[in-house]
């Protein structure tokens, strides 16, 4: 999926997107695998930190979200409704993210009831684990 298919399924735009590509996801929907190109551009890097520009933590965790809203939103069938991040259970933030890094973002159903769903995300680098996290989160209603 490119960044034109991701668009069409989440409400987020840049700067405030965080997934550039989707690379896997199963047949059931319950496994995904996306990427953020991390760029020296964007705008949280002139303060997070001048002379040593890493990827805010927090920013990570929104990634992971961001990809888990894609699995509800690929199994309801539900493109474009904001999904609302609600929780953040056991995060941990290992390694910083640089300029010029590529976030690889794998995100695994762990509980899916209509709308509301929870995942565990791993986000790595060069096949290095730099956080991780179990979100909860739920799809807007009509």
């Amino acid at each position: 999926m490119n960044i034109d298919e991701v668009m069409r399924l989440l409400p987020h735009r840049p700067p405030f997107l965080m997934v550039d590509r989707v690379i896997e996801i199963d047949p059931e929907g319950n496994h995904i695998v996306c990427v953020k190109n991390v760029s020296i551009n964007e705008p949280h890097f002139q303060g997070h930190f001048p002379g040593f520009p890493i990827m805010p933590g927090v920013l990570q965790l929104e990634a992971i979200a961001q990809v888990a809203g894609i699995l509800l939103f690929v199994k309801e069938k539900q493109a474009g409704k904001p999904s609302y991040f609600m929780a953040a259970n056991d995060v941990k933030w290992r390694k910083p993210v640089r300029p010029g890094d590529t976030l690889v973002i794998d995100v695994r159903l762990t509980k899916h009831r209509g709308t509301m769903g929870k995942a565990r995300g791993v986000c790595s680098v060069n096949g290095e684990t730099v956080s991780e996290a179990e979100v909860t989160f739920m799809m807007a209603k009509d």
